[in-house]
């Protein structure tokens, strides 16, 4: 007979025999499960079709993408319509589900959404610092929206820098630092002194460490390279506008002299070195030089061509705030994707590897702003902390607190929640938005925060084309599927893990 005391101490239901159920009945009990699970098409699926009749489909949550023949399009296609729901009779569906196409029908897809944002937001265990090691700058480019009001960050400030890393570490797991400016290498006293306490701190706490510069590349000798890289700083961002003459025009030095022949002279001596590191080599264009930038792109194949380390990336000029944003002869968004479109089309026809679009992996809060993470900071020359690389200390509502000596920051709470919210929660566009899994509605917060409006990413208007443009592109590699095995694009059907996606070909999907 059980006491009182039996019975508070040890739970009754751990008296009662457990009946080992047998594995192959559980294993059928399971199937039959599996097999009545009914699924819904994802409300943030994105279709397009090419001119063969492959069917694409990408998924801003999951970042799946696969290509469907001609033959299993129309199959496909209806079960990923609005018009139905599917079951797991012939292995389809499970399939579909499991690249974030199907959901099961019960699903809840804002809610997982906001959980993503959440999960992300809430993370103590990364910190993103972008460095502004001098905010002042040896070029003058005509676009340049920056003030050039202070030099090289002061050393009370990399002092506070290395003590707020030092009181993360028993939290910290990722530490991922960025240097601009300005110009970062007219800084180097600051990179010196901060270069060498990052990648030793990294490596006696075990941190996942991850470091870029975005430089002019003018400063960029050999002997600086040698520093650079020895302090794990491998990643770099350099801008060539052009040949010569429009480069000159675009960017000019401060005392009005070219720059690009010591640029690209810089570059090719990085190629020259055996080192592991990455370029990416970013072309600024406008109605101005987009004309001559084919010419200029047979240049690069002479020494870029073939090798992985350099990568173009084709951006169209803005008008960003500068003083002189009245004069810059800027494309309109059209003709801006289309220069993008044909000078892509052409590097990658001269053996030159190119980034920037639509990638496959595209998936939740890939499309949201740096400055709507809580972990990510600018430090300012003087110790200002601040959100946007472009408000700067512009903008007031950019300034969101100062880092002390010791490490501490003092920060506005009213205004780090402008930059952090989740502005998709209060705005019914985004929440009907196929793409508010990728960009969470902040894409750009700054626009929200200046102007009240949303900012949508530019791959909402251009994703169908953009996913044909890499489809293709893919089918065009030879080596595609060995470069990208396993990846959304090229694991076509016919690769497919589940054999019985073929079904689709006849049309017999419930």
């Amino acid at each position: 007979m059980s006491t009182n005391k039996d019975v508070l101490s040890k739970s009754p239901l751990d008296r009662i025999p457990v009946v080992v159920v047998n594995e192959k009945t559980a294993d059928a009990e399971l199937a039959g499960k599996e097999a009545s699970q009914r699924y819904k098409p994802s409300r943030f699926n994105v279709q397009a079709t090419t001119t063969e009749g492959w069917l694409l489909l990408w998924n801003t949550y999951s970042g799946s993408m696969n290509a469907f023949r001609p033959s299993q399009h129309d199959a496909i296609r209806a079960l990923i319509s609005q018009k139905t729901s599917a079951d797991d009779e012939k292995g389809i569906a499970r399939y579909l589900n499991e690249r974030g196409f199907l959901v099961p029908a019960a699903t809840d897809e804002l809610r997982r959404v906001q959980y993503a944002f959440g999960k992300e937001n809430h993370r103590t265990d990364r910190l993103e610092l972008i460095l502004l090691t001098s905010e002042d700058c040896n070029f003058r480019c005509t676009y340049c929206y920056e003030d050039f009001r202070k030099g090289t960050m002061l050393p009370s400030v990399r002092e506070g820098i290395k003590n707020l890393v030092r009181s993360r570490l028993g939290t910290l797991k990722e530490l991922s630092v960025s240097w601009f400016g300005g110009e970062p290498l007219y800084g180097m006293e600051a990179i010196d002194d901060l270069g060498p306490f990052f990648t030793d701190v990294a490596e006696q706490a075990g941190l996942q460490y991850d470091s870029h510069t975005t430089t002019n590349g003018y400063l960029l000798t050999k002997e600086v390279a040698d520093r650079l890289l020895n302090y794990q700083i491998n990643d770099f961002q350099i801008t060539l506008d052009g040949l010569a003459e429009d480069h000159n025009r675009h960017r000019g030095a401060r005392d009005g002299s070219g720059t690009f022949e010591v640029i690209y002279a810089n570059l090719c001596n990085l190629a020259a070195r055996d080192d592991d590191f990455t370029v990416v080599i970013r072309v600024n264009f406008d109605q101005q030089n987009a004309p001559g930038l084919e010419a200029f792109l047979e240049l690069l194949q002479e020494r870029f061509a073939h090798d992985d380390r350099f990568i173009l990336a084709f951006h169209a000029v803005g008008k960003w705030g500068g003083e002189n944003d009245a004069n810059l002869a800027v494309c309109g968004m059209d003709e801006s994707y289309a220069v993008r479109t044909r000078l892509t089309a052409a590097a990658r026809g001269l053996g030159l590897s190119v980034t920037g679009g639509w990638q496959p992996g595209l998936g939740a809060g890939e499309e949201v702003c740096y400055a709507a993470r809580p972990y990510n900071f600018i430090v300012g020359a003087h110790g200002d902390l601040m959100k946007c690389t472009i408000d700067l200390d512009k903008k007031d509502y950019n300034i969101v607190g100062k880092i002390q000596e010791d490490g501490s920051l003092n920060l506005d709470v009213d205004k780090m929640a402008l930059w952090t919210e989740p502005a998709f929660e209060r705005d019914t566009g985004c929440q009907s938005c196929h793409m508010l899994a990728a960009c969470q509605g902040v894409h750009c917060p700054a626009v929200r925060i200046s102007t009240g409006d949303r900012c949508c990413p530019g791959i909402r208007r251009t994703a169908k084309q953009e996913m044909v443009a890499y489809f293709n592109a893919a089918q065009a590699d030879e080596e595609s599927p060995k470069h990208h095995v396993g990846s959304p694009v090229t694991e076509r059907v016919d690769e497919a893990k589940s054999a019985a996606v073929e079904e689709a070909e006849t049309g017999s999907v419930a």
